[in-house]
């Protein structure tokens, strides 16, 4: 019996089924064969041929690639041993690194050593152009597309949105030997997870700084691309492949009048859930407190939370440390990062800074960074849009006035001043409003670190500063 394997839309079908492969296969009755995932491609060959089925693979397109690189760059340590893990793993798996240290070129060498046709997928357009721009100077003589953007290429080589390969998962599977997701901690949700599910690609490379996610689904990372082969955090890097850096978290206290208006919301939203039986610290909380703001009362109770929430986030008091620790760094060049861009528009217009946030259209966004890699701006706010695919190593200040509870996003805000320059020193300053939920959320990101492998910052500055009413 000879097993013939075909692809058809992200999934793999066969009539005949030896029973080494059967528990991988279900029965379609509609098109009266077996159909498998798209994903189990390889588990599928390896199977066959480790039990000398006789076997045509008529499923896979993939192309062998000849790969010129431009020019020799030598890998720092931590990159070579990142590409010598995913390698013994099988050429499956995750590296995580924080930002900076040079995952695109891990990426880069993981093609050099796999000259196979590669998809790349991203979360945004500006990564989009990056890995373009970045995998043209390595590989002058490849075809390199895009598909996102405007742009809908087919080529050996393919950078994709997570949003583009998902509409075109059932087109790309069969392509692409080598797919790689940048930022991997996108893949497991559920709408963008068939990417990996439908493609057959034998090997898969993960990349991000950290692959946990508010909703637990990085586990599925070990099925969608394989488990996470390599680890590596800032505090292990600093000094060398990163800049040193420092973070310093700064404690402000409300004003009586503050404090008070927030004590009252507080106590309103909270009566509110305990009538209602729902706790915001459950999986489901904060969905059921969405819900129930449908109602008169509900409705109330949002409105209480988000006017507490910006008594948190925009004190007075915060604008005061802000303007301090810029009269400190009059010459670096600063990123001050919150989680709303009514605060983003407030200190936009309060200290004469440029502004960035999702409404900023694109050409706007992109001229802003320009100016401010050129220096001509010193200093930018921004909300969450900048927290992923921004290539800005001369900032060497950044300034958190407010975030999530997501240990990915400090990181990834730690991040945007990593990056190694001649003589840097990077400091991070996280100013948070004491006795609010804003510093329990601070004290659950940083107790995420400290459960996990290693403190990441382990020598953290505390400072008190009061308010005056």
């Amino acid at each position: 019996m000879t097993v013939t394997l075909r692809h058809d839309r992200g999934t793999l079908i066969t009539w005949a089924l030896p029973e080494v492969i059967a528990p991988l296969f279900t029965w379609d009755a509609r098109s009266q064969l077996w159909r498998a995932p798209g994903q189990c491609y390889r588990e599928v060959l390896e199977k066959l041929r480790a039990f000398e089925i006789p076997h045509t693979d008529e499923a896979a397109a993939f192309q062998t690639l000849q790969l010129r690189v431009s020019r020799e760059v030598t890998p720092y340590l931590h990159q070579t041993e990142a590409l010598t893990a995913w390698k013994r793993a099988g050429r499956q798996g995750v590296v995580v690194l924080p930002t900076g240290a040079g995952k695109t070129f891990v990426a880069q060498l993981s093609m050099r050593d796999t000259p196979r046709s590669t998809l790349i997928v991203v979360p945004t357009i500006d990564l989009l152009h990056q890995w373009y721009s970045g995998l043209l100077a390595t590989f002058p003589d490849a075809n390199i597309g895009l598909l996102g953007g405007g742009s809908r290429d087919e080529t050996p080589i393919l950078i994709s949105t997570y949003d583009s390969a998902t509409i075109h998962a059932e087109s790309l599977a069969a392509k692409y030997a080598l797919i790689v997701f940048d930022e991997a901690h996108h893949l497991p949700a559920p709408y963008s997870r068939v990417i990996a599910e439908m493609s057959l690609a034998p090997y898969r490379l993960g990349l991000t700084a950290t692959p946990k996610r508010g909703d637990g689904r990085e586990i599925d990372l070990d099925t969608l691309i394989g488990p996470v082969v390599y680890q590596k955090a800032p505090s292990e890097l600093r000094g060398g492949t990163l800049a040193d850096y420092q973070e310093t978290r700064i404690l402000i206290r409300l004003s009586s009048a503050e404090q008070a208006r927030y004590d009252e919301l507080i106590k309103f939203r909270n009566e509110f859930l305990y009538r209602m039986n729902i706790k915001l610290g459950s999986l489901d909380g904060w969905q059921k407190f969405i819900m129930s703001s449908g109602t008169l009362d509900g409705r109330r109770a949002m409105l209480a939370h988000r006017e507490a929430r910006s008594i948190a986030f925009g004190t007075e008091g915060k604008l005061r440390v802000l303007e301090e620790i810029l009269a400190n760094h009059p010459a670096e060049r600063t990123l001050i990062f919150t989680d709303d861009n009514a605060t983003v528009y407030k200190i936009s217009r309060e200290f004469f800074i440029p502004a960035i946030t999702h409404q900023t259209p694109v050409k706007e966004r992109h001229d802003l960074l320009q100016q401010f890699r050129a220096g001509t701006y010193r200093i930018l706010v921004t909300s969450r849009v900048l927290n992923e695919g921004v290539d800005v190593p001369e900032a060497s200040i950044a300034v958190v006035l407010s975030g999530t509870a997501t240990e990915r996003e400090h990181i990834q805000r730690l991040g945007r001043i990593l990056r190694q320059a001649k003589g840097k020193k990077a400091v991070l300053y996280e100013v948070v409003t004491e006795g609010t939920s804003e510093e329990r959320v601070s004290q659950q990101r940083r107790g995420e670190w400290q459960a996990g492998r290693a403190p990441i910052v382990p020598n953290t500055t505390w400072e008190s500063v009061n308010a005056p009413d």
